[in-house]
């Protein structure tokens, strides 16, 4: 919330895009008070929400990021911690379950439907790690037409823990603000044999379609 009025009272201010009148000092001593001495809330008609601050709060600056916004971050313990004992965790921004950060292990992470998180905790354990420790075996590989310079490689499970799928790890097709391009494994039919067609498939097309591809992202 105090972001929110920073911009509107400060920031409006500096630029003339906002002007007060004396009469409305109480209002904004009022918000002055409450951002100074609460964390998030909420104003609603009637009624206000309001929340405690956090007792401890880690963060890291945004990649390639002009203004000094920072996102959630700690890789060895909770991000957000407070003083009645609830804590958020939180990798590079994206908001995980405690085990991601202290205890990812390949049952868990292949358990996990939620494909950013699945997505983070591998990345704790790496792609490599994560394919020896489960038994992948790479079925089929092709460069990706709709990425240039990526590859896409599709993996059967021999142990079967997941029945009807198999797993085709891709490169996002947009470039991160640091440089990088997420890498992801996405749950396929059982039934598809190669690369392409997987690829095509959480599109919703054909494989021949899908190799047509000039550009994706």
């Amino acid at each position: 919330m105090w972001e929110s009025l920073q911009t509107t009272l400060i920031d409006g201010v500096a630029h003339g895009l906002i002007t007060f009148q004396p009469d409305d000092d109480h209002f904004l001593d009022l918000f002055t008070a409450v951002t100074a001495s609460t964390g998030w809330w909420w104003a609603l008609p009637n009624v206000c929400v309001m929340a405690d601050r956090p007792v401890a709060m880690h963060t890291e600056p945004i990649p390639g990021n002009y203004h000094g916004e920072r996102r959630l971050h700690h890789e060895n313990g909770p991000a957000v911690e407070f003083a009645d004992g609830l804590t958020i965790f939180a990798i590079h921004g994206t908001i995980v379950p405690q085990w991601v950060v202290t205890d990812p292990t390949a049952k868990r992470i292949r358990d996990e439907r939620n494909v950013e998180i699945r997505r983070t905790a591998i990345e704790r354990i790496g792609w490599d790690t994560y394919i020896d420790a489960t038994g992948l075996t790479l079925l089929d590989a092709a460069h990706d037409p709709g990425n240039p310079g990526c590859t896409l490689r599709l993996y059967g499970n021999p142990h079967k823990w997941i029945e009807d799928f198999r797993i085709l790890l891709v490169d996002n097709g947009s470039v991160e603000r640091d440089g990088r391009r997420r890498r992801y494994g996405l749950y396929v039919p059982r039934y598809i044999s190669d690369a392409l067609t997987a690829a095509g498939w959480t599109y919703g097309i054909a494989g021949d379609d899908y190799a047509r591809l000039v550009r994706r992202t």
